[in-house]
C-alpha cells in the first residue's frame, strides 16, 4: 500500500565520509564522485544523511569505478533502510524480552512520535531474526568468547514439536549460553547423535569438561560411544520435575478450583463500558488484575502456578478490603433491614383485636382435601381471627 502522509522532514542532517581518501584495494586515488542523500528514522527523530561517495581510478583495480561508501553509514542503518538500527533493536526487545504483540509495538513507537506503519513493524522484526541469526552463527566471535572461559559444558536436549514430525537438536554451552549447534533429524538414535557430538567436539577450541543431558537412554549410549572419558550429568530439572510430579498436580488441581471461584469478570467489565468514572476505572483496573493472575501458567516444578495464583488473588482481596475500609464499611442488607424493621413501630392493625391460637392448633395454614359435590365448612372463629393477622 502506497504512503498516504507525507513523511516529515529530518529537522537534522549530518555529512558521512570514507575514512580513507584512497582505494582500499589497490591503494590508489579514489575521487569524490558524487554525493548520495537518505532520511534515517530513529529513536531521537529522524535524521537526513548526506554520503560522500568516492570510485576508484585505476583501470586495473578489481574496484575500478564501484562505490567505496562511508563505514559509517552501517551504524545507523540496513541497506535500502528507512528506520535505523536503534529502532530494530528496540522492537526486539519489546517482542522477545516483554512478549508485546505487534499492534503493542506499533503503538509504543507512535507514542515516541515516529511515523511507522504495523505492517513496517512486522517487516522489522524479520530484520531482527535475521541479525540475531547471523550474530550466532558468527564462528569467529564464538571461538574467541570460548577461548577466554577455557573450557565448555555441553547441553543437549532435543525438541519435537508433534509425533512424526522432526526432532529438532539443540547442543550449548551452559557457561557462556551459547548454541553451538542446532540441527533437525528424523529421530533420536544413536547413531543420529553421535556425529553430531563429534562434529561440536572437533570444531571446540577448548576441552569439553562435562556434558549434561536427560536421562534417556540413546544420549546415554551417544556420549559414551562419541566422548569418551567426559563426565556425563544427568539433568537437575528432570530430578526435579520427576520428583515433584505429585506435588504439581496437586498444585494444578488447586489452581482450577481457584478459577473457577473468581468466574464471572466479564460481566462486570460489560456493566461498566462507556463508563469514565473513578468507580468504574478502578473495577476495569481490579478485573485487568483478575486476568493477568490467571494467564499466569508459571513453571513447575520450580514455580507452583496454584500458589501463585493464590498469592496473587490474596493480594488483590486485600486491596479490594484496603479500598472497602477507606471508603467506609458496606452495609449488610438483611441485618439492616432487620435493624430498620425492628427499630420502626409496627403498624396499628384495624377491627378486632385477635385472639391467640387454641390449644392443640399449629402455627401453619394447613388445608384439607375437600370432597367433590360438598361444600367447605368455615373454620372456627378463633382460627380465623389468628391468621387474619
Amino acid at each position: 500500500m502506497a504512503r498516504h502522509v507525507a513523511r516529515p522532514a529530518a529537522p537534522r542532517s549530518y555529512r558521512l565520509e570514507p575514512e580513507q581518501a584512497r582505494c582500499p584495494h589497490c591503494g590508489g586515488t579514489a575521487r569524490v564522485a558524487y554525493h548520495d542523500r537518505r532520511t534515517v528514522a530513529t529513536l531521537d527523530g529522524p535524521y537526513a544523511l548526506t554520503l560522500v561517495v568516492r570510485l576508484c581510478r585505476e583501470p586495473t583495480c578489481p574496484r575500478y569505478r564501484r562505490p567505496y561508501r562511508p563505514e559509517e553509514e552501517g551504524g545507523w542503518a540496513l541497506p535500502h533502510g528507512e528506520f535505523g538500527l536503534d529502532v530494530i533493536a528496540l522492537m526486539g526487545a519489546l517482542r522477545y524480552g516483554e512478549h508485546r504483540s505487534v499492534p503493542e509495538i506499533h503503538r509504543a513507537l507512535v507514542a515516541r512520535g515516529m511515523a511507522i506503519a504495523a505492517r513496517s513493524v512486522t517487516k522489522l522484526l524479520y530484520r531482527y531474526e535475521e541479525l540475531v541469526a547471523l550474530r550466532l552463527a558468527d564462528q569467529g566471535r564464538l571461538a574467541e568468547r570460548l577461548r577466554e572461559q577455557g573450557q565448555v559444558i555441553l547441553a543437549l536436549d532435543g525438541l519435537q514439536p508433534d509425533v512424526g514430525h522432526e526432532v529438532l537438536w539443540v547442543l550449548r554451552d551452559c557457561l557462556s549460553g551459547e548454541i553451538l549447534l542446532a540441527r533437525s533429524l528424523l529421530g533420536s538414535t544413536e547413531a543420529e547423535l553421535v556425529p553430531l557430538l563429534r562434529e561440536v567436539a572437533a570444531a571446540l577450541p577448548v576441552p569439553m569438561r562435562g556434558v549434561i543431558s536427560d536421562g534417556q537412554e540413546s544420549l546415554r549410549n551417544a556420549v559414551r560411544t562419541a566422548l569418551p572419558g567426559v563426565p556425563h550429568q544427568l539433568c537437575q530439572f528432570h530430578y526435579l520435575r520427576e520428583a515433584a510430579k505429585v506435588i504439581v498436580e496437586a498444585d494444578r488441581h488447586a489452581k482450577v478450583l481457584l478459577k473457577k471461584a473468581v468466574r464471572g469478570v466479564r460481566p462486570i467489565e460489560r456493566a461498566r463500558e462507556g463508563r469514565d468514572d473513578e468507580a468504574a476505572r478502578a473495577a476495569r483496573g481490579y478485573c485487568l488484575a483478575v486476568r493477568s493472575a490467571l494467564t499466569d501458567d508459571g513453571r513447575p516444578p520450580l514455580c507452583a502456578s496454584g500458589l501463585r495464583l493464590h498469592e496473587r488473588l490474596t493480594a488483590i482481596r486485600a486491596s479490594l478490603d484496603r479500598v472497602a475500609e477507606k471508603g467506609g464499611s458496606r452495609k449488610n442488607p438483611t441485618a439492616s433491614g432487620s435493624s430498620s424493621r425492628a427499630a420502626s413501630p409496627r403498624p396499628p392493625t384495624t377491627g378486632r383485636p385477635s385472639a391467640p391460637p387454641t390449644p392443640g392448633s399449629t402455627g401453619r395454614r394447613t388445608c384439607s382435601r375437600i370432597a367433590p359435590g360438598s361444600r367447605a365448612r368455615r373454620s372456627a372463629p378463633t382460627t380465623k381471627r389468628y391468621w387474619g393477622r
